[in-house]
Parts: C-alpha cells; structure tokens; sequence
C-alpha cells in the first residue's frame, strides 16, 4: 500500500478532448464520472462504441500522473491538468507501473479500479505538435512505453477532490501488468 494525492479533478458532458477541471467530481458506481461524456456501463469512447456498442466501459475514469506534467514541461510541452482528457491528476504515486486491478481509495469511500493503460491518440498533438512523439517511449528492445495514464472502473461511489489523499490497495496474488484497453 502507498499514498498518493489528487492534484485535480476534470468532466465533460460533451465529446470534447480536453476536460473542464472543477473543484469535485462524483464518482458513481458501474458507471464513472457523474455527468462526464464517458460515464456508462457500456462503451462511450466514440470510436470504441462504432465497434462494439454493447461492450463494457472499462475506461470509466481517466487518470494521469502530474510527473508526466512535470517531464514534459522540462520538454518545453507544457500541459495543463484536463487538457489530454484525463478526470483525475494524482501525484507520489507511478500509475503507469501499478498491476491490473490495483484499487484507489478516496476520503468519501469511492472506489476505482484499473483496468488497463490510457492508448494515446493523434489527437494530443492538437495540444502540442510534439506531445504524440513526447509521450510514447520507443525503447531499444523494441518495445513501447505509452505514459498516458490509466483507465479504471468505479466500484463504489462518492467524491473525489483536489487535495484528497488516495490510498493504493495492490491485488492480492500474483501481478497482472496493464495493457491498453
């Protein structure tokens, strides 16, 4: 177990790229962000829903990591919290290396789970014309590192703040790494 913190918080009701940051979002359980585009028990990500409209939503509420921020402010990239579309900005926590089914606990009692990494899309670098190249990692071996941040499911509901603490709970057993979803 480890702590992090809530750096911000963002929604859109509309289909938007970047989200609207706000002083709380509502977390409601098997659905996401309480009046977010991408709130829903199936599928709401537009080009997800063209394939497989009665899949289920496990991209339910984004987060990313403000290191990421950080490193690419060093870039010259500077990016501002809800603008690559995520709904929660945590800090002191690696989002990117947590196994599949790793829990957040916020103050209020809601509840996320990760399902998987965020797959960055051409659309980041109408932020920046960089932030694409910025964000996915080629390595020597060939293998890639995308640093967008994580999906996850709600499992229970509640608010969730600027400011609030989060307490990681690991799974149990043996641990699965994230993939795209």
């Amino acid at each position: 177990m480890s702590t992090a913190t809530v750096i911000a918080v963002a929604s859109d009701s509309n289909h938007n790229f970047s989200k609207i940051t706000r002083p709380v979002i509502t977390l409601i359980a098997d659905f996401g962000v309480e009046g977010d585009a991408h709130g829903g028990k199936t599928v709401q990500h537009l080009s997800d829903k063209k394939k497989n409209p009665k899949a289920l939503n496990l991209r339910q509420v984004h987060l990313m990591h403000a290191e990421l921020f950080d490193e690419l402010g060093e870039q010259g990239i500077n990016v501002l919290a809800g603008q690559m579309g995520e709904n929660i900005v945590t800090r002191g926590i690696d989002v990117l290396n947590l196994p599949h089914g790793a829990e957040f606990h916020f103050p209020s009692g809601a509840i996320i789970q990760i399902t998987g990494l965020r797959s960055p899309c051409k659309k980041l670098n109408t932020i920046h014309p960089d932030l694409l190249k910025a964000v996915v990692e080629k390595r020597a071996d060939g293998s890639v590192n995308k640093k967008t941040g994580v999906m996850s499911i709600v499992l229970a509901g509640g608010g969730v703040y600027e400011g609030d603490n989060i307490k990681v709970v690991l799974p149990q057993g043996a641990h699965k790494p994230l993939e795209c979803v």
